[in-house]
């Protein structure tokens, strides 16, 4: 099942290449676990208990959210995950926050963890995904409008890929592989994104190199 799910998805895409060379989610027999500071803040509080969100405003905040995040190990028993996973929930979800999609590290937690909106799905359900990696991104572009909680009052409009080819853990352990497309695809890139020390902002720069780049030089 998992290898025809795979082949359709290759199928659909049109493939300009992989986005990382980490390994397969699922393929690593273990994470690590949280380290103690990591398990004191996610259990200082209740399940339900929002975290704080880290800004790109405030120093030391910044400098966490541009490091890389580390796999988790996936243990379904393990009752500072479950914890975490709530509560990471509640902050995105919270009144104050209001997100499509929030990362791990946006709470401080360097562990490669997202919460996704499913807007391409019924009822638009809250998902988690552990360990997720962009295998492949689709050629075909899109425009849209992005925002980020951690990045206060400012939205600007990104070029991303339509569709990617997604893989990852879920919390009971088990593995999963799907493409994602239009601007669902969106928020996973962008919450991925996070997981790498990367805002949306550096694709903006990037463009306006690019730009450059290809004005041409003008005559006396």
């Amino acid at each position: 099942m998992r290898l025809h799910s795979y082949l359709s998805a290759l199928a659909f895409l049109l493939i300009v290449g992989c986005s990382t060379t980490r390994p397969a989610a699922g393929t690593v027999p273990t994470g690590t676990r949280f380290t103690p500071e990591q398990r004191a803040m996610i259990m200082a509080a209740g399940p339900d208990e929002p975290m704080r969100v880290w800004k790109i405003t405030d120093r030391s905040d910044s400098l966490l959210l541009r490091t890389e995040s580390e796999d988790v190990r996936v243990d379904p028993s393990d009752p500072v995950l479950t914890r975490f996973l709530a509560r990471l929930h509640a902050t995105v979800t919270d009144s104050a926050s209001l997100g499509l999609g929030i990362a791990a590290p946006q709470v401080g937690i360097l562990k490669n963890i997202i919460w996704v909106q499913r807007l391409d799905k019924e009822d638009l359900p809250w998902e988690v995904f552990l360990n997720p990696v962009i295998r492949q991104y689709s050629e075909k572009k899109q425009l849209n409008r992005e925002g980020c909680l951690s990045i206060p009052n400012r939205r600007d409009t990104c070029s991303r890929a339509y569709a990617v080819l997604m893989e990852y853990d879920r919390p009971d352990g088990s593995h999963g592989i799907e493409m994602v497309e239009d601007f669902t695809s969106v928020i996973f890139q962008h919450e991925v994104d996070h997981l790498n020390g990367i805002l949306f902002l550096d694709h903006l720069a990037e463009e306006q190199r690019q730009n450059a780049a290809h004005v041409p030089v003008g005559r006396e």
